[in-house]
């Protein structure tokens, strides 16, 4: 089992990427189809207190239940924001990776690199073009760690 967890949607491409970087680095991640299988509400809390951002940072805000729900709206408690994550996973913002160097929002998924704990085996280019890793597994410009 591997000691790096992703909170994947495979319908986002920053999530593709974000898995990608971590396969490149020679490490298959533990994948969790949050979809499917949101978190418990102590993950949920504890993965957001690790990130060391607030409820709402988590929050996607271009989903159809954040617009019906009213969720700009500051009037909603973290409690009860973390209520509507539950209630509707598609509000969690993603990907999320876990690893031994700490807890991240990827966004973008070139974010990972700082908390991987092996170096890139190669060169890595994102789905729209973008190289973000040379061939020499270094990370590249503002995405360094």
């Amino acid at each position: 089992m591997s000691d790096i967890i992703l909170y994947h949607n495979p319908d986002c491409g920053t999530s593709r990427n974000t898995l990608a970087i971590i396969r490149n680095s020679g490490t298959e991640p533990t994948i969790i189809y949050y979809l499917q299988t949101p978190p418990s509400r102590e993950t949920l809390r504890k993965l957001i207190a690790d990130m060391g951002i607030s409820v709402r940072a988590l929050l996607r805000k271009n989903v159809e239940p954040y617009e019906q729900l009213n969720l700009e709206d500051d009037r909603f408690t973290d409690e009860q924001l973390i209520d509507f994550m539950l209630q509707y996973p598609i509000l969690i913002n993603r990907p999320i990776v876990v690893t031994p160097l700490g807890t991240r929002l990827c966004r973008p998924s070139e974010a990972v690199l700082a908390i991987l704990p092996d170096k890139q085996r190669g060169a890595f280019i994102k789905e729209d073009g973008e190289q973000v890793v040379d061939e020499k597994g270094n990370p590249l410009g503002k995405s360094s760690p």
